[in-house]
């Protein structure tokens, strides 16, 4: 699993949300995603969420900003295609951090992602969102299609719930990128994370 946080958030308040989550099952990556804030409210959300995450053995990756993902020591940066180049995030943020990548529904800017070094490319959306609003709808065989091909990790994004993933994960995505779908689920974010945690046991491949 791979969580991003909601795109409104008051930290503190926030706290025990996240440690409910993380203690309930096996999460890789969270992703804190802040748009139309100051800095220093990216500063204070990373002060008070980033411990939470390490306690948990989590990597923490800021949104776009690798500046600030470099200032803070922050594992890593995820960028869209209309944020900072992956040269200059890398740049920023070191060899040894992760650098995500945006491809939408493009086989292209994935390929042109992963020749680049990026250590991750995150297709989508699969589903209807109100988290964000999507610029391209993908579909499940380019999950396929990319996990057969290549070695770099492809994360599935949009819209994802307990209800709709299985078929993500038969279809080769390494991760699940995650919002309302844990944050808004009826018996609170530890249930949702182990709802999931429970799906992927089931619905993945055998090695």
């Amino acid at each position: 699993m791979y969580l991003i946080t909601p795109p409104e958030i008051d930290p503190a308040a926030f706290a025990p949300v996240l440690e409910e989550a993380l203690a309930a099952g096996d999460v890789a990556c969270l992703q804190l995603r802040l748009k139309g804030v100051t800095d220093n409210a990216i500063r204070e959300a990373t002060r008070v969420l980033m411990p939470i995450a390490h306690a948990h053995d989590v990597a923490f990756l800021i949104n776009d900003r690798a500046d600030l993902a470099a200032e803070l020591g922050a594992d890593g940066v995820h960028v869209g295609q209309d944020d900072t180049p992956y040269d200059q995030a890398r740049a920023l943020v070191g060899a040894d951090a992760i650098v995500g990548v945006t491809c939408h529904n493009s086989r292209h800017l994935a390929m042109v992602a992963g020749e680049q070094g990026a250590d991750y490319v995150a297709f989508g959306a699969f589903f209807a969102t109100t988290t964000k609003d999507p610029k391209t709808h993908a579909t499940p065989d380019i999950l396929t299609w990319w996990n057969e091909l290549f070695e770099v990790p492809c994360v599935a994004i949009g819209g994802i719930t307990v209800d709709n993933c299985a078929a993500l994960v038969r279809a080769g995505a390494d991760f699940l990128a995650v919002s309302a779908g844990v944050w808004n689920f009826p018996d609170g974010p530890g249930a949702a994370v182990a709802a999931f945690n429970k799906v992927i046991a089931e619905t993945a491949p055998s090695c």
